[in-house]
C-alpha cells in the first residue's frame, strides 16, 4: 500500500472515527472539517485514499464510503503543534508543524485542529499566557467578539474580533495594546477559532 500524507490520512481517521459513530460523514462534512471549500476537494481525497486502498467508494450514495480491512491504523490522538509560519503558506503546511502534542482533540468543542504557541502578553486578561499552547478549531469564520486565530499579511496573531460596519478590528485582552484596525487593502483571513489553552512547563 502506498504512503499516505499526513491530510490523507486526518481524513481517514476523520471517516473511521465517524463510521465508529455510526454513519460515514458526507462530502459537505468532510469539506467544512477540514475548511475546504467545496466538497469536490474531498472527493478527491477520497479518490486517492481509495486509490491507495483504504477504503471503497459506492457509487450513488451519499455516505457511500466503506473502510477496507487493511487500511491503516489510526494514529494515537494527538494535535500538530504549528510553530513559526512562513510567509504565504497554509498554516499546516508540513514545514509549519514542530510536533504532534499527545491530547485528545474531541475535548474541546468545537473540535481542535491545530495547536499555536502563544508568544507575549497580549491576551493575558483572557487567560491566555506567554508560552501557552491554544487549541485551534480550522475555519474561515468567526463573529464579532469571538477570540480568533488571524492572518494579516505574513503574520498570525491570537486577538478578539470586534466587526464595526464595515470594519474589522482584532483587540488584546490587555490595556498596554492598542486595537489593530485591519485596513481593508491588507490581505487578512481568519485560520480558526479559539477553543481552550493548555499550559506547559
Amino acid at each position: 500500500m502506498d504512503e499516505l500524507t499526513d491530510r490523507q490520512r486526518e481524513i481517514l481517521e476523520f471517516v473511521a472515527r465517524r463510521i465508529g459513530e455510526g454513519l460515514p460523514p458526507t462530502l459537505a462534512e468532510i469539506a467544512q472539517a477540514f475548511g475546504f471549500h467545496q466538497p469536490r476537494a474531498a472527493w478527491k481525497h477520497l479518490q486517492a485514499l481509495q486509490n491507495k486502498g483504504c477504503i471503497e467508494l459506492l457509487p450513488g450514495r451519499v455516505r457511500g464510503i466503506r473502510l477496507l480491512a487493511d487500511a491503516p491504523r489510526a494514529r494515537p490522538a494527538g494535535l500538530p503543534l504549528v510553530g513559526r509560519v512562513a510567509a504565504g503558506r497554509p498554516i499546516l503546511a508540513q514545514e509549519h508543524i514542530e510536533r504532534q502534542v499527545a491530547v485528545d482533540a474531541r475535548l474541546f468543542s468545537p473540535r481542535a485542529h491545530f495547536l499555536l504557541r502563544v508568544v507575549g502578553d497580549s491576551m493575558q486578561g483572557a487567560g491566555i499566557l506567554d508560552g501557552d499552547l491554544v487549541a485551534v478549531h480550522r475555519t474561515p469564520e468567526a463573529r464579532d467578539g469571538q477570540i480568533v486565530v488571524a492572518r494579516i499579511e505574513d503574520e498570525v496573531t491570537v486577538k478578539r474580533l470586534r466587526i464595526r460596519r464595515e470594519r474589522v478590528q482584532l483587540h488584546a485582552e490587555n490595556p498596554a495594546y492598542a486595537p489593530i484596525e485591519v485596513d481593508p487593502r491588507t490581505a487578512f483571513a481568519i485560520e480558526g477559532l479559539y477553543v481552550g489553552v493548555l499550559r506547559v512547563d
